[in-house]
């Protein structure tokens, strides 16, 4: 395992993650992340922590509500959020991660637009094993 640090655009939101070096990432094709260009690397809420900008988020909930999207009141940056389908964890947006410290990412594309036929496949990450 390595510590990733990150952040949002602005600076104002800084976090680090532990998560290993060589990570897969999902692409996402609901309406939302298809928008942003999210990539989640997600982990156990164990393994992130939120160093700076706690005061500076502001969310967004939609559909069920369950999902807790947080964005920089500053900057609009989503680097990480709750996600729906692990609301035990956090999803971290691989985009986010200052450089340096990945040395590979595998992206598999996950059918957002159909949460409820593959969200099953997602709810292991957020578990300290995943």
């Amino acid at each position: 395992m390595t510590i990733h640090h990150g952040g949002c655009h602005c600076g104002a939101v800084r976090f680090e993650v532990e998560a290993p070096a060589r990570v897969t990432v999902s692409e996402c094709n609901c309406s939302i992340c298809a928008m942003t260009g999210f990539l989640h690397l997600i982990v156990p809420a164990s393994r992130f922590r939120l160093l700076a900008g706690a005061d500076g988020l502001t969310s967004y909930t939609f559909g069920t509500g369950v999902a807790k999207h947080l964005f920089c009141r500053h900057c609009g940056i989503k680097s990480f959020y709750v996600p729906r389908s692990n609301p035990d964890g956090y999803s971290v947006n691989l985009r986010c991660l200052d450089q340096g410290t990945i040395e590979h990412a595998d992206i598999e594309p996950f059918d957002g637009r159909n949460w409820e036929q593959g969200a099953a496949r997602l709810a292991h990450l957020s578990q300290d094993g995943g």
